[in-house]
């Protein structure tokens, strides 16, 4: 870094630079010279040490750019659902009550239980809607959203029609009928 310091840096100490391409295109020529210069006790140059030593043992770059996420916890609802940033995500149901890992990019949220990844979703900003994954859900769970709110209502009109008049006003209150199933029950 000291070298890189007196050699780059402080041959461009008195210039000014406006954005990072204009301070990349002037540090190009001073990294090459840099690198090109001949050690004092050793023989070669960075350069050549770098070809000859190094680049062969070098991995290719990811396939994915890196993706800055930070890390939180929540705990599953009985609802097996978790609140990250005001959204609500579904995790395995045998996960109610554990406090899981959470990864929050831009672009997804991934939950981890025990170090490993128990579920992923592409992040939503819509506050306190559900995103849920059908697997997630308990097999009577998946069986109770194959009703429908005409089914509901033929099962309710065998109570009775006023029993008919309260749950077709519980469904239409609700942006969505079915978010209305648990009180037509």
């Amino acid at each position: 870094m000291l070298i890189a310091e007196r050699q780059i840096l402080a041959v461009l100490r008195d210039q000014r630079f406006f954005n990072v391409g204009e301070l990349n295109q002037a540090i190009t020529p001073l990294l090459a010279k840099l690198n090109e210069q001949p050690f004092q006790k050793l023989e070669g140059s960075r350069n050549s040490w770098f070809e000859s030593l190094e680049r062969s043992q070098l991995l290719p770059l990811p396939a994915m750019s890196f993706e800055l996420g930070a890390w939180s916890k929540a705990t599953v609802n009985i609802d097996y659902h978790v609140v990250v940033d005001h959204h609500l995500y579904s995790v395995p149901y045998r996960l109610i009550h554990q406090q899981l890992d959470v990864r929050l990019t831009d672009t997804t949220v991934e939950l981890f239980a025990q170090g490993k990844r128990v579920a992923a979703h592409r992040r939503s900003h819509v506050p306190g809607m559900p995103t849920t994954l059908e697997e997630h859900r308990p097999k009577s769970h998946q069986k109770f959203l194959q009703w429908t709110p005409s089914r509901i209502l033929e099962w309710v009109a065998t109570i009775g029609p006023q029993c008919v008049l309260v749950v077709q006003r519980i469904m239409e209150q609700r942006p969505h009928p079915e978010q209305g199933y648990r009180s037509a029950m």
